[in-house]
C-alpha cells in the first residue's frame, strides 16, 4: 500500500486520477519534496478559487473529534465582521476545554475605538452566544499586531496540551497560523491563504516544541455570510483592506441608505439623527427618499449603485426587510458588509439585505 501525501497547502490527501477532486495533483508533482495540490497552486500563484466539494457535515465531523480531546481552543472570529464569523455550535465543541477568543482584522476597525473597551465587548457578546471565553486576544493576522500576546497566552493557557484553531470561512485563519508558524520558525507561508471561503480542507497539523501540536481544522461555513452570496469581484470591494472611515449622515426620517446595490436602510421614524455607517471604504454609499428607494434600486441597481456590476446583479438574491425598533445607542448589522449605528433609542429603521444573508440589532460597538 503507497503512503499517503497531504498537500502541503490544504492538508487534503493527494490524488493523480481526477483533476476536478480534492487534492489532485500531477504525477510529476510527486518527486517534490513539498507536494501542493492544482487548488492550492492556483491560488498560491493566481489566487484563483476552485470549488470543493465538502459538505457542511465533512466539517463538523472534524470539529467533533475536538470535544472529546484535552486541548486548548483558539476560537478565531473577525471583528469587523462578529456575528457573521460566530459558530453557534462552538460550545458543543469545545466540552469542558479552556477557549481563548481571538478577533482578528483589528487593524481595520478605527484608531479611535479603545482596545480595551472592544475585548470587554467581545466577552460579553460570546457570553450572551453561551461561551465562556478563558481570555481574549486582538490580533491583526496581515499586519501582525498583538502576536507576541498570542503566543503567551497560548503557551500559558494550552499547559502543555495540543492547540486546536477553530473559525469560520474567511476570518483570516489561515494567515494568521501562518505567522504563528513564521514567528516561531522563519518559515514563510506554509499554508495556503486566500480571502475567498474555504481554503483548508483537512486538518492540518503544526508540531510544538514540547511534541505536541498545532492544528489547524478547515474553516466552517457559515450559509448566511454575505461572502457566499457574491462574486469575487464584489467580495474584493467589500472587504476593508485598511482602517475604516466611518461615515456620518444626517438624516431625516422616511430617509434611506443604499450600501452599493447590496444592503439598504431605512430610517422609518425618530426624528433627525446622525447615524454612522461603517464599511469597507471602497464600498459608495447613496442617500434618497424612502419614497424613491423602490425605484431607485429597480432602474440603478448594479449602474449607479455598485457594487456589484450589472453582471453580478444577475445571481445577487433579491432584498428582504428586517424591521427594527431601536430602544437604545445600537448598531444594525449587515453580516459580511459592516454596521450602522443608531445613536440613541427611539428610532425605527427596516434593514434589507439579500435573501439568505443575515441582518441583526447589537449593542453598540463603537
Amino acid at each position: 500500500m503507497t503512503e499517503e501525501i497531504r498537500c502541503i497547502g490544504c492538508g487534503a490527501i493527494i490524488q493523480t486520477e481526477d483533476p476536478d477532486k480534492i487534492g489532485y495533483a500531477p504525477k510529476s508533482s510527486l518527486d517534490n519534496e513539498q507536494v501542493i495540490c492544482k487548488r492550492c497552486f492556483r491560488l498560491k500563484h493566481y489566487n484563483e478559487i476552485q470549488d470543493v466539494a465538502l459538505t457542511d457535515d465533512d466539517f463538523l465531523r472534524i470539529l467533533n473529534q475536538i470535544s472529546s480531546k484535552q486541548a486548548l481552543i483558539v476560537y478565531v472570529v473577525d471583528i469587523f465582521d462578529f456575528d457573521g464569523s460566530w459558530l453557534p455550535g462552538l460550545p458543543r465543541f469545545a466540552g469542558s476545554n479552556p477557549v481563548l477568543l481571538v478577533g482578528n482584522k483589528e487593524d481595520v476597525l478605527p484608531k479611535s475605538l479603545k482596545r480595551d473597551k472592544l475585548t470587554r465587548w467581545m466577552r460579553t457578546r460570546a457570553k450572551e452566544q453561551g461561551l465562556a471565553a478563558t481570555d481574549v486576544v486582538l490580533v491583526s493576522a496581515e499586519k501582525g499586531h498583538g502576536f507576541d500576546t498570542l503566543l503567551e497566552k497560548i503557551d500559558e493557557l494550552r499547559s502543555g496540551q495540543d492547540v486546536y484553531v477553530v473559525g469560520c470561512t474567511n476570518v483570516g485563519k489561515s494567515t494568521l497560523i501562518n505567522r504563528i508558524i513564521k514567528q516561531a520558525s522563519g518559515e514563510n507561508n506554509v499554508i495556503t491563504t486566500s480571502q475567498f471561503p474555504g481554503t483548508t480542507l483537512d486538518k492540518i497539523e503544526i508540531p510544538l516544541a514540547d511534541g505536541n501540536v498545532l492544528v489547524d481544522t478547515p474553516g466552517i461555513i457559515n450559509h448566511h455570510q454575505m461572502a457566499h452570496f457574491i462574486d469575487t469581484n464584489t467580495l474584493k470591494a467589500i472587504t476593508p483592506k485598511k482602517e475604516i472611515k466611518p461615515a456620518v449622515f444626517q438624516l431625516n426620517e422616511e430617509q434611506t441608505l443604499f450600501l452599493g446595490a447590496l444592503a439598504r436602510l431605512d430610517y422609518v421614524s425618530g426624528g433627525r439623527k446622525s447615524l454612522v455607517v461603517y464599511v469597507s471604504n471602497n464600498l459608495p454609499i447613496h442617500r434618497t427618499k424612502l419614497e424613491k428607494a423602490e425605484a431607485l434600486y429597480e432602474n440603478q441597481a448594479g449602474l449607479v449603485l455598485q457594487p456589484p456590476t450589472e453582471e453580478g446583479m444577475k445571481t445577487l438574491p433579491k432584498l428582504v426587510p428586517y424591521s427594527f425598533t431601536v430602544k437604545e445607542k445600537a448598531d444594525i448589522v449587515f453580516s459580511g458588509l459592516g454596521w450602522v449605528t443608531i445613536p440613541e433609542g427611539g428610532a425605527k429603521v427596516t434593514a434589507w439585505v439579500p435573501e439568505g444573508v443575515s441582518a441583526t440589532i447589537r449593542t453598540s460597538l463603537v
